[in-house]
């Protein structure tokens, strides 16, 4: 079975800590969570508070509660709708869970239900689960990389500022840290 601590600590490895770039359509964001699509995550409380105190924004990542929160709301949010317990394959399920986090549990699922041949309604059910536990382990991470490239590309063309994303996107993607 998939493990969520394991799918987390690749996601946090991409997502990085505080970040405030004008660019981004999510605004200022902590460790992938945005506070423009996020607006009511507890955890922006406590930043505020830890944005007046010395250190900003390095005394983040020492901040107990904090991290519990960041933690509660990718296990709540992404893991447990895409079913990650139910994923038998922790690289499946943790490639699903990092797209997720990146593009939308939505897009994310509906590229897996195209690729195990379902049809695309965004939400991981539990025919989604038994077809894509079994589904070619090899086939289907070469599948869903190629399939979230793709999605990368059609961002670009609708919004050339995301351009400088692209890279990274495309690396996140691979598997290249």
């Amino acid at each position: 079975m998939a493990d969520f601590s394991v799918a987390f600590q690749k996601v946090l490895q991409h997502e990085g800590g505080y970040v405030n770039d004008p660019n981004d359509p999510g605004g200022e964001t902590y460790k992938g969570i945005a506070h423009n699509m996020n607006s009511k995550w507890e955890g922006w409380a406590i930043i505020d508070v830890q944005r007046k105190l010395p250190d900003f924004p390095k005394n983040l990542d020492s901040n107990v509660d904090l991290q519990g929160k960041v933690e509660n709301f990718y296990e709540t949010n992404y893991w447990d709708r895409i079913k990650g317990d139910d994923i038998t394959d922790s690289d499946i399920a943790s490639s699903i869970f990092d797209f997720a986090v990146n593009a939308g549990v939505a897009t994310s699922s509906s590229l897996v239900q195209m690729i195990v041949d379902i049809k695309p309604d965004g939400v991981v059910g539990n025919d989604t689960v038994e077809k894509l536990n079994a589904f070619d382990k090899d086939y289907f991470l070469a599948a869903f990389t190629l399939a979230k490239i793709a999605r990368y590309i059609s961002i670009v063309k609708k919004r050339p500022s995301s351009q400088k994303y692209f890279y990274g996107w495309v690396r996140r993607a691979i598997g290249d840290n």
